[in-house]
């Protein structure tokens, strides 16, 4: 098996399509420390998957991934802060590795001066600045609003501040569908996202806090596919 490159994109939202607050976490404030264990097929690569959710003191929280394989290895980071129901990203950092070339890149959201910028691997004119507005999310956090805006049938229409730009990105309930869960069946609910040529397909389950299985495609061909083992 061969890999050129991870794709930007689809590891932003592992979690850029990835770990979801449940119904129960709709409310202000009641976030609930998790590690959710994923089995991965990532560009052709088996491996495992950890999404973790931890607080770091006060309204602060730390939400990551991790994917690792035998010839690639993923980490997505983003420190954010949980005020009123708003979640508020502050940093982030993506690192990417395959073989023996290695790319990472950092944010940091100055909500002070309402600007975000990127170091690190980034190209010129995706290093910011790019100016914040009110309910901006970075593309780990808009998989948090997804879960707790669907459980409470609010639009799913979110304005992503990531990778050095700005995308309106809009999601929509797609029926329901029986899916395996640790062995068990359950219904889910399914949440789809089309962009050209690609597709992001999240299933959400009652009660749980991250999403049963999150799958991506690209050109009818799927890129990523993460599909939940256990939770704690």
């Amino acid at each position: 098996m061969s890999m050129n490159r991870p794709n930007k994109f689809l590891a932003r939202t592992l979690l850029a399509s990835v770990a979801l607050l449940s119904g129960a976490a709709a409310a202000a404030g009641d976030i609930t420390p998790f590690t959710a264990e994923y089995q991965a097929n990532y560009m052709g690569m088996q491996g495992n998957g950890r999404m973790t959710l931890a607080s770091t003191g006060g309204n602060k929280w730390r939400y990551s991934l991790d994917i690792g394989g035998s010839m690639a290895a993923l980490n997505q980071t983003t420190v954010f802060e949980s005020n009123g129901g708003q979640l508020r990203p502050l940093s982030n950092s993506d690192t990417s590795a395959v073989l023996i070339k290695r790319k990472q890149k950092n944010a940091t959201y100055d909500w002070a001066k309402g600007e975000a910028r990127w170091t690190g691997d980034v190209k010129p004119e995706r290093a910011g600045p790019v100016k914040l507005q009110s309910g901006d999310l970075d593309a780990m956090l808009i998989n948090l609003a997804i879960s707790r805006d669907a459980a409470a049938g609010k639009p799913l229409r979110y304005r992503m501040v990531d990778d050095g730009r700005v995308k309106q990105l809009n999601y929509q309930v797609s029926g329901k569908e029986t899916i395996s869960v640790g062995g068990k069946s359950q219904e889910a609910t399914r949440i789809t996202r089309t962009d050209g040529d690609k597709q992001e397909v999240l299933w959400l389950v009652d009660d749980l806090p991250v999403p049963a299985r999150i799958l991506r495609r690209k050109d009818g061909k799927d890129e990523m596919d993460l599909r939940l083992k256990s939770l704690r």
